[in-house]
């Protein structure tokens, strides 16, 4: 099998440092014993030495090195799979792994995927229909772009944190990263602001030349040690759903499960819609609906009929 080239066009020096992390974090995480190999006593870091995945992928180890050094633009998608079957990687690292290959490719077109676009009107109705459901559509760098009005009330301490600032959307990486209050707010914070990096580690991969993502992700950095130390971990997560404990100011403890859709938009654009509900019968749902009683619109008063002759 013939190596990749040495100088590979058109991928950029951060595209070459992304791809070489995350194949060193993949491989330091591999337990031997997982792929069939003895532990041994000699090893001085945790996880797989390059020859072995080497061995393990069918290529040689001279040429899985330069691999794992960023040099990933030539590279067949057979070989992706290969290395991706040596590292048992899951079905969101596999995507972000074939993701970072087609962006350092010469030839590869930027993609149009999450770029910003208008909301239309249609589907800011169609997500204030939702008046049982918070509802809300995000884009890739998790703003939150059109929500209903349970989202807002369920979420006010976000939308009313410093970090929403001038931007006029709330955004849920800086809200967990920079605003304290995220912590109480949060009951399960650190589960849910590494699923936050995850996802937004994701979308570094999509798009690698937002420039507005690579502020944001410079800015937490900057000011958040624990979104660097998250961010290092080079974990991905692509599908965004599960269950979400809040505890609100005002109604206290919420529980929820929650779905994110894509949603096409104009432009070829995709954002998610993410859509909570809570378990009927349960008293996150009587509070769900006590939140839902106080965002409700308020009725014209009713005209008077006049009395049948």
């Amino acid at each position: 099998m013939e190596p990749p080239s040495e100088t590979p066009t058109g991928a950029s020096t951060g595209n070459r440092s992304d791809i070489r992390d995350f194949l060193i974090s993949r491989r330091a995480k591999l337990a031997p014993e997982r792929v069939g190999l003895p532990a041994g006593r000699r090893r001085r870091v945790p996880g797989l030495r390059r020859e072995e995945v080497a061995a393990l992928a069918g290529v040689s180890t001279e040429w899985y090195t330069r691999l794992e050094k960023g040099h990933i633009g030539g590279v067949s998608e057979e070989v992706l799979e290969a290395v991706a079957r040596a590292l048992l990687l899951d079905e969101d690292e596999r995507t972000y792994l074939f993701e970072l290959a087609r962006a350092a490719r010469p030839a590869r077109r930027r993609s149009h995927r999450r770029k910003d676009v208008d909301i239309p009107a249609s589907v800011q109705w169609m997500v204030d229909a939702m008046t049982m459901a918070p509802a809300f559509v995000r884009n890739g760098r998790l703003d939150i772009v059109a929500s209903n009005a349970l989202c807002r009330a369920l979420y006010a301490p976000m939308f009313d944190s410093a970090t929403t600032g001038d931007r006029g959307c709330a955004n849920f990486p800086r809200y967990f990263f920079l605003d304290p209050g995220s912590a109480d707010f949060f009951a399960d914070w650190e589960e849910g602001a590494r699923a936050t990096v995850a996802v937004l580690r994701a979308e570094a991969g999509r798009e690698p030349h937002d420039r507005a993502l690579r502020e944001l992700v410079g800015e937490l950095s900057t000011l958040s040690p624990d979104f660097r130390t998250m961010w290092a971990s080079h974990d991905v997560r692509i599908r965004h759903e599960g269950a979400k404990r809040l505890n609100h100011p005002e109604v206290g403890r919420v529980e929820m499960t929650f779905r994110s859709l894509d949603l096409p938009l104009p432009q070829r654009a995709v954002h998610d819609l993410i859509v909570y509900t809570a378990e009927p019968g349960t008293p996150s749902a009587d509070r769900l609906r006590l939140l839902a009683s106080w965002t409700a619109p308020q009725a014209p008063p009713a005209r008077p009929t006049r009395p049948p002759r």
